[in-house]
């Protein structure tokens, strides 16, 4: 088959632009498996994010779950790129029409006080560079139809990044036991999705360790002040036009995703 990265680029513009999701990727502009070309998509994307103005803020990790990574076929994470327009508020409404398929996640966000431009990071590394925590819920998002998706697809589209809600009451890595810290989601006051540090790849210290040598060694390397979602502690849920998601993490607080009713 022909590998076309510009055009599986553009169909996932398209999708985002459009709100309607294109077909999967794989077997048609992708090889099957092939994640080098499909992190090359998502570098087209980002580079015509930035240069339309967007401020790159940061990164996510992906593919935590050693379920989820079993169900994919791979061994690894992925990573996605942040920038400022994904970013909302606590509490803030969210516009439906500003996402297609969207589902949400509790995760532990890391901030950053210094750059970690090393290839080889050990837990040292990255305990000295992180300035604080903070609570976040990840609105993850496909423009692939139906979330019929690869590790290709994923990856092409940036990891299914779509937004992210911070909390506002920083705390320092030292006050919590980051493995064990345990996560409720709610909605209407029910759990909808429980877990813990641990879910995230044993630690999500480990996330931050296996993103900061990612990027290193891609030139692209973390620097103080970026926000790292380190990965979901718990099951992904579809979102309920309307509905508010509350996520509370031990020693870290909570934050909340509120959807609007409906497509302005």
């Amino acid at each position: 088959m022909t590998v076309d990265v510009d055009l599986a680029a553009l169909e996932l513009v398209e999708a985002r632009e459009s709100g309607k999701p294109c077909p999967p990727l794989r077997g048609r502009l992708l090889p099957e498996g092939d994640v080098e070309a499909a992190y090359r998509v998502q570098q087209i994307q980002v580079r015509e994010w930035l240069a339309s103005g967007q401020r790159r803020v940061g990164a996510k990790v992906g593919l935590t779950s050693r379920a989820v990574q079993d169900a994919f076929g791979v061994y690894e994470p992925d990573f996605g790129v942040l920038t400022d327009v994904m970013a909302v508020p606590d509490g803030a409404e969210i516009a439906l029409d500003r996402l297609l398929q969207p589902r949400v996640e509790a995760e532990i966000a890391f901030v950053l006080g210094a750059d970690l431009p090393d290839a080889r990071v050990t837990t040292v590394d990255v305990l000295r560079a992180i300035d604080h925590l903070l609570p976040a819920i990840e609105v993850v998002d496909s423009r692939v139809a139906g979330w019929d998706i690869s590790i290709v697809d994923t990856v092409a589209d940036n990891a299914s990044s779509g937004l992210f809600v911070l909390g506002t009451s920083p705390r320092r890595v030292s006050d919590v036991d980051l493995r064990l810290a345990g996560m409720v989601l709610e909605h209407a006051g029910e759990p909808v999705a429980v877990g813990a540090g641990a879910a995230c790849l044993g630690n999500p210290l480990h996330a931050l360790a296996w993103l900061a040598g990612t990027l290193a060694r891609a030139g692209d390397p973390l620097r103080a002040g970026d926000v790292v979602l380190s990965g979901a502690l718990g099951p992904m849920v579809p979102v309920t036009p309307g509905a508010t998601y509350e996520a509370r993490i031990s020693g870290l607080g909570s934050v909340r995703a509120c959807f609007a009713k409906e497509a302005s």
